[in-house]
């Protein structure tokens, strides 16, 4: 990359402490409106920019690649998933391309338990019933939800969220399980007093909880499938705060109105910001606008680590977020 400042275009408003710090270090140039971009803009910003700065809502495919210029040499990404991106393109065109893992990690642990403690307590429904007018007073039968204490939870992806997810579950005394496309170290799985399953399809099976944890890859697409829902107990939740398309949405949502499973909180959407009309009209799930990880500090952290990666890349050095293709 030129020693001369470099042109950076970022695609959302970002905190302000941000925005003013990219300012003094780069030659920027904002989106002030936060008019999320169209492809055609993306397209057009790629040709123009030394390093793109996209979120985890914009779709960098090879179409758009296909337009950058000679002088885009990162993309350095404001959020952990990188499915948004096209990788093998990117480095087929020599472009780097970095996240920001690690930040966000306590703020969607936070939020996995808050969306368990309101689907299994009935949160979301007891609040809209008080708004309604329609609460009669305490009953010794009304709004019976489940205790959490003694309960099985299944975490799907044991990363650093799925980690964060079991050691809040251990202080509201659940038996942790989990599934992941490798076993933990011996010594981390002793510590959270988590048993491991080889098999999802047998964890399904058994568990009175399940937290979606994983990223969303080609491999994890549909993970939980019309056929392993099905494997799930009537009585069961499932809780999500990674990505949508890890969940068969329409399965699931079938499976929540015909009362097959008790019910669910969902973060994120396998077509969001769209949000499948049948979900909105059920009282059994919970839904939440994709802010798992949306706290003032988290995002500030992500933007530092955005400036990190791109100061880095600047000075000619290998930006420590550099993200590998296949690496997830």
């Amino acid at each position: 990359m030129p020693s001369k400042k470099p042109l950076v275009i970022v695609t959302r408003k970002l905190p302000d402490a941000i925005e003013t710090r990219m300012m003094e270090l780069f030659v920027t140039r904002l989106n002030l409106e936060d008019v999320p971009f169209s492809q055609a803009q993306l397209a057009a910003a790629v040709k123009e920019a030394d390093v793109l700065v996209p979120t985890v809502t914009d779709r960098i495919d090879a179409a758009v690649l296909a337009e950058a210029g000679a002088n885009l040499r990162l993309i350095a990404s404001f959020g952990t998933g990188v499915d948004h991106i096209d990788l093998a393109t990117a480095r087929a065109r020599g472009i780097t391309v970095t996240n920001t893992p690690g930040v966000l990690t306590e703020d969607t642990a936070d939020m996995t338990m808050a969306l368990i403690l309101a689907v299994a307590r009935r949160l979301s429904e007891g609040e809209r019933l008080v708004r309604a007018g329609k609460w009669q007073g305490w009953a010794p039968t009304n709004m019976l939800g489940q205790r959490l204490s003694g309960r099985r939870l299944g975490i799907v992806g044991m990363g650093r969220i799925g980690q964060a997810v079991a050691r809040r579950a251990r202080g509201f005394g659940l038996s942790i399980h989990y599934h992941n496309r490798r076993r933990i170290l011996v010594e981390i799985e002793q510590d959270l007093e988590a048993t491991y399953w080889e098999s999802l399809d047998q964890m399904l099976a058994h568990m009175d909880i399940v937290s979606v944890n994983c990223p969303h890859t080609p491999g994890t697409f549909h993970l939980l499938s019309a056929r392993r829902l099905k494997l799930m107990r009537p009585q069961a939740i499932i809780v999500n705060t990674a990505r949508g398309e890890v969940i068969d949405e329409t399965t699931l949502t079938r499976m929540l109105a015909n009362r097959e499973i008790a019910g669910a909180g969902l973060d994120v959407f396998e077509h969001e910001p769209a949000i499948n009309p049948k979900l909105l009209k059920l009282d059994n799930v919970v839904l939440l606008p994709h802010m798992g990880s949306a706290t003032l500090d988290g995002r500030i952290d992500m933007g530092e680590k955005v400036i990190i990666n791109i100061k880095t890349f600047a000075d000619g050095h290998r930006p420590p977020d550099r993200v590998l293709e296949g690496m997830f």
